[in-house]
């Protein structure tokens, strides 16, 4: 390990692997309450969508500070502190009675919390603390272990509702982020050693090169279709299928199976990125992506084409996000990784409030998500594009500001 953590790299992983499979797995959860809550809003799907719209906004613009908060105090006591944030947003989320109020916790709150102890905060800890030889195994078996969290939040979730209802399910899922805050301690990055030679050390000339960097900012265009095509699913597919004549049984077995299918996707897809270019590697996800959501608008709907559609975005679903992380590492290293993956992850928020709240706006005007999901075809396309020609290779001592 990069650093004298008495815990082993195994240990490391599954502690992160538990927090951000927790904190994902109730944000992929989400969706289930758009309809529980919504007779509580008049039934008005606008008003929770731009909610979570704001959640994934917020997160975004937070993540770049939540990142330099880890990498320059380290990353265990932004982590547990996110993870008591989580539940306190939960808790406002449920005693929500007006649209302020849940666009106060479920937006702004939890949003920050999200900064705190998902992608951002989890993988830059590992990053620093796994040798560069064991970071792609890392990151994808913290992945995975975050997809099975998110399998299992469904049905959790969906029979915390039915028994003591959408506001008692909210404060279960706080008090179990509350106690999870202990798996935080074991992430103390703090005397990793994490820039390679000839690296500057100090965050001004880092913020220079990765902003002169042509590859940052195609990542971060790239990673704005990621955060469209899987918010808009995870929010607004239960509700798509309820109108199609599909009860809640199919829309928990769903997303289950895309978050079943997400732990082997994210585990594999950082294995490849061990062996294969990982801005290729992208390309192809976000194509086939596309292919799967056009052939499951086009396609007559059915349980065998519904769960057949939920398995191939499943394997496709996170496993952008340890290949996005391994990029923006070898080419700058990891010492500010957390600050720099902020950066780019906040094109994949941007992404995912327009794909959450043109969800709700759109289906409001027009009845229908038909626009929505041809849009998701779409910017799946623009970001197969321009992954391919995304250079990873290590910025150069003497050329710190390059561009790819």
């Amino acid at each position: 390990m990069s650093t004298s953590s008495r815990f082993s790299p195994l240990s490391l992983v599954l502690f992160g692997g538990a927090i951000m499979g927790l904190a994902l797995g109730i944000r992929h959860a989400q969706g289930l309450f758009l309809v529980a809550l919504a007779p509580a809003f008049d039934g008005n799907r606008a008003d929770f969508a731009l909610a979570l719209a704001v959640q994934n906004l917020v997160w975004g613009l937070t993540q770049p500070l939540a990142g330099m908060l880890a990498d320059r105090f380290g990353s265990r006591r932004l982590i547990a502190a996110g993870c008591l944030l989580y539940a306190l947003g939960l808790v406002a989320m449920a005693r929500a009675t007006t649209g302020f109020e849940l666009v106060l916790g479920a937006g702004v709150v939890l949003g920050v919390a999200l900064s705190c102890t998902a992608f951002g905060a989890v993988y830059g800890a590992l990053s620093r603390m796994l040798v560069p030889g064991r970071r792609s195994w890392g990151l994808g078996l913290a992945g995975a272990v975050g997809g099975l969290g998110q399998f299992l939040a469904i049905p959790v979730t969906q029979d915390a509702i039915g028994t003591v209802g959408a506001q008692g399910a909210l404060l279960m899922l706080a008090g179990a982020m509350a106690l999870l805050c202990v798996c935080a301690l074991p992430l103390d990055d703090r005397r990793a050693d994490a820039a390679p030679a000839g690296h500057p050390q100090a965050l001004a000339p880092v913020l220079r090169a990765a902003f002169r960097h042509r590859g940052m900012w195609m990542l971060g265009l790239g990673f704005l279709a990621c955060g469209f095509q899987l918010a808009f699913i995870a929010t607004h597919l239960p509700a798509y299928l309820l109108d199609r004549g599909f009860g809640a049984r199919e829309a928990v077995v769903a997303l289950s199976l895309v978050a079943m299918a997400n732990v082997a996707g994210t585990y594999v897809c950082g294995l490849l990125g061990a062996r294969l270019r990982k801005p290729h590697l992208l390309s192809v996800i976000y194509l086939i992506r596309s292919a799967v959501i056009a052939l499951f608008v086009l396609a007559p709907l059915g349980e065998g084409t519904l769960y057949l559609f939920s398995l191939a975005m499943g394997l496709l679903w996170l496993g952008t996000v340890p290949l996005t992380t391994g990029i923006v590492s070898q080419v700058f290293g990891t010492r500010y990784l957390a600050t720099l993956f902020g950066f780019v992850f906040l094109g994949h928020q941007v992404g995912s409030f327009a794909g959450v709240w043109l969800g709700g706006a759109v289906f409001d005007a027009t009845g229908s998500y038909g626009l929505v999901w041809l849009c998701a075809v779409a910017v799946g396309l623009f970001a197969a594009v321009i992954h391919w020609p995304i250079s990873d290779a290590p910025l150069a001592a003497p050329r710190p500001a390059h561009a790819a």
